[in-house]
């Protein structure tokens, strides 16, 4: 799950970040991952209430299917508010995710207050992340999205690449842009939803990953992409590790080391981009 999970991520983040064409970019910037601990955290705090009206085969399952309802109930949302004269306008769709992202912490924050101490213990183990609840059902759900979404995404490595130059220019070399928008947007929100639904909110290893392997690649996403997925899947199994070894026989959520691991580097990030412009 480590290793699906963290390529994922990673993959996912790359084309955010080629997409919005800002490196600042990762999976939880359209409300996704919010979105889906939504679900996730309604069925945790509320789930007394309707469980019962749900088949005895899926009530074990429901937690992490209402997270990904959550995290698709939120892609749709943002899809319709940022389409513009028929087209995709990322402006607005970064504006819809910021917004959505407020509105939804907001509503946990809600979840939070009403819910008792056993409840409150698995909202903030759900909100940090962790890949101690898994089996081989949710391993081969998690394959069987994940993987043909990212191979999927692989296949629009030039698109990307001629992206980088801006939508107008990527126009004229034939792209159609807006398919190629609505079809990633809508794959890294299957992918987002689907991690989150069986593992929780792990930040920082879509922002993290691609720019680390991008300083050894270039830009380049028919490298950067594939590159992406093995980097991702090698931190995350890592930092789960360090998760279960550092205080064992306790386990620290895996959102705490990634978000450790991720924070100082994302200051030297700033660091080096104001020595840049000092320039």
């Amino acid at each position: 799950m480590g290793v699906i999970v963290g390529a994922g991520l990673a993959i996912s983040g790359c084309v955010m970040q080629a997409l919005f064409r800002n490196p600042m970019a990762d999976p939880g910037l359209l409300g996704v991952s919010s979105g889906a601990a939504l679900g996730a955290m309604i069925t945790i705090v509320l789930g007394v209430h309707f469980t019962h009206y749900i088949p005895d085969g899926l009530v074990m399952h429901i937690t992490p299917l209402m997270a990904f309802i959550g995290g698709l109930a939120t892609l749709l949302i943002i899809h319709r508010l940022s389409r513009v004269n028929f087209r995709i306008d990322i402006p607005t769709m970064l504006l819809a995710g910021i917004a959505l992202n407020s509105i939804i912490g907001a509503l946990i924050g809600l979840l939070s207050y009403i819910s008792d101490d056993g409840q409150l213990r698995r909202l903030v183990f759900w909100g940090l992340g962790s890949l101690e609840v898994t089996d081989w059902t949710r391993i081969s759900i998690a394959i069987a999205i994940t993987l043909p979404a990212s191979v999927v995404m692989t296949f629009y490595a030039k698109h990307l690449n001629a992206n980088l130059l801006g939508e107008n220019e990527a126009r004229h070399l034939g792209i159609d842009i807006e398919k190629m928008k609505t079809i990633l947007v809508v794959l890294v929100s299957l992918i987002v939803g689907v991690c989150v639904a069986l593992s929780g909110i792990i930040g920082f290893v879509g922002l993290l990953v691609p720019h680390l392997v991008r300083m050894v690649t270039g830009p380049d996403h028919r490298l950067l992409l594939p590159a992406c997925g093995i980097f991702g899947a090698v931190l995350l199994v890592l930092a789960d590790i360090l998760a279960r070894t550092l205080i064992a026989p306790a386990q620290i959520p895996i959102g705490i080391i990634t978000a450790i691991l991720g924070g100082p580097f994302f200051l030297w990030l700033l660091v080096r981009y104001r020595r840049k412009l000092a320039l």
